[in-house]
């Protein structure tokens, strides 16, 4: 068995970066990560403080290889309908083209999903003129079926708005569920064939707990946050988020990408930093989680930095929980 070089540390160090979004192409893995900057900006529950402003693209031949950075893909100044803060974004594989998936906010504030298109895995992307009519909040993840069905997850609370979409449309003062009521959960819509809008309304996804009772908005250990992921394993569908507030990274199990999911338990624990976000994918045989921290820039929240992880499962089909620090 190899030794994994990188395994829990910064696969960059020359920038700072977050919310890796890893898939396999060309039999290489691709990293679409966020590109944090250095700044002495204000710090709120907004997300003020994550200013980002375009995308850089990593790639590695295996786990254990140099990483390539392919330079910025994509920046703010090139998106017509875009204003400000370029946060978590995804690609995807269809057609013969890649595309990217980010959220950005609008000119009025509020946060949209645009799609970019190129030739190339590495990039540079090339922006449509208008967002994702339907889109809103933040953090898109494409999941391609074995049918080729695609479908985009999304949504964010707090600085990400998902809560201020509960109507239907935008209310900009709106406040969440309260505590015993049911958690918002993320929301999911199927995409057209040429991966440029929604073929569907997006709609909720549905978490439950092994009752088969919808996890509620206090239950801050289990209930959704940002970030959400799925991956597909021995005909199960999987939904990995964080629950932000308790800084962990959770999933459940359920038969159909659409839900509703039964909620399993903890992949990785808190690290260093408030916000967590992740990705999951199989690079040959093994499964790898990636995912960030702050140990780059000593645990500043909006200095990130991305690392990998082997992702292991358990017979029975759970996720064995990862050490993210397994040295200490």
């Amino acid at each position: 068995m190899s030794k994994l070089s990188n395994m829990h540390q910064p696969l960059v160090t020359h920038i700072f970066t977050a919310d890796p979004s890893a898939h396999v192409f060309e039999d290489r893995l691709y990293i679409y990560p966020s590109h944090d900057l250095d700044h002495d900006g204000p710090v709120n529950d907004n997300g003020d403080q994550y200013k980002m402003e375009d995308y850089h693209v990593l790639s590695m031949a295996g786990p254990d290889s140099p990483v390539t950075d392919h330079g910025e893909a994509l920046h703010v100044k090139d998106v017509p309908w875009a204003s400000r803060q370029m946060w978590a974004p995804d690609a995807a594989f269809k057609n013969g083209t890649y595309y990217l998936f980010f959220p950005a906010r609008d000119h009025e504030g509020i946060f949209r999903i645009g799609v970019a298109t190129s030739p190339s895995p590495a990039g540079p992307f090339k922006p449509e003129e208008h967002y994702i009519d339907g889109s809103f909040s933040i953090d898109p993840a494409v999941f391609i079926d074995e049918d080729e069905q695609s479908y985009m997850l999304f949504g964010g609370l707090w600085g990400g708005q998902l809560e201020k979409w509960q109507t239907g449309s935008y209310v900009e003062h709106a406040e969440g569920p309260a505590s015993d009521a049911p958690a918002l959960g993320p929301r999911i819509a199927k995409l057209s064939e040429d991966m440029l809008s929604m073929a569907s309304e997006a709609m909720e996804i549905l978490i439950v707990d092994q009752e088969g009772k919808p996890l509620t908005a206090g239950n801050e250990d289990c209930r959704y946050f940002e970030g959400p992921w799925m991956h597909k394993y021995n005909g199960k569908y999987y939904l990995s988020y964080s629950t932000g507030t308790t800084h962990k990274l959770v999933y459940a199990i359920g038969d159909s990408p659409m839900g509703p999911f039964t909620f399993q338990g903890t992949i990785l624990p808190p690290v260093s930093g408030w916000t967590t976000h992740h990705s999951i994918v199989q690079f040959q045989e093994k499964w790898y989680l990636f995912y960030h921290d702050c140990s780059l820039s000593g645990g500043i929240d909006y200095k990130r930095c991305v690392k990998l992880a082997e992702l292991t499962y358990n017979s029975d089909g759970t996720i064995r929980m990862i050490d993210p620090y397994p040295e200490k």
